[in-house]
């Protein structure tokens, strides 16, 4: 082989190294899985330390909350799977029994603790209009 081919493979394989370790890096310490509680809750034990995003409802009458401390305690459930989930912080002004939420945390044998949480915001339909209230068409808002 001659001497130039030799420095542009080392070269080509430097950049593409460093660059696939970049990406690697970066990659792991950021992901996150989408899942809904009852994909996790089937086998909790194999999500235990992982980063979540957990999808779910809120079950009726199931939010304890401490005004002091900002620090709720509620139970999330998909078809029939249930998991007891803590959070501390200011909660969305839609976060109430029945509402559907995106939590992002970690779950352990004590439950999901969330560090982010995301209230979905219910779909008010208007058949007659044919499209959702409230909300902004191409030209500009209603």
């Amino acid at each position: 082989m001659s001497n130039k081919l030799v420095r542009v493979l080392l070269t080509v394989l430097f950049v593409g190294g460093t660059l696939g370790f970049m990406f690697y890096s970066t990659l792991s310490k950021e992901t996150e899985y989408y899942k809904h509680v009852d994909e996790v809750m089937n086998n909790p034990q194999s999500w235990y330390g992982k980063r979540l995003k957990l999808h779910g409802f809120v079950v009726d009458k199931s939010i304890m909350v401490n005004d002091q401390t900002l620090e709720y305690r509620f139970a999330i459930e998909n078809n029939g799977k249930v998991v007891n989930t803590a959070f501390k912080g200011v909660v969305p002004d839609t976060f109430k029994s029945g509402a559907e939420i995106v939590v992002s945390g970690h779950l352990d044998s004590a439950g999901f603790h969330a560090d982010n949480m995301t209230a979905k915001c219910p779909s008010k339909y208007d058949p007659a209009g044919g499209k959702a209230i409230g909300t902004t068409s191409a030209g500009g808002s209603e």
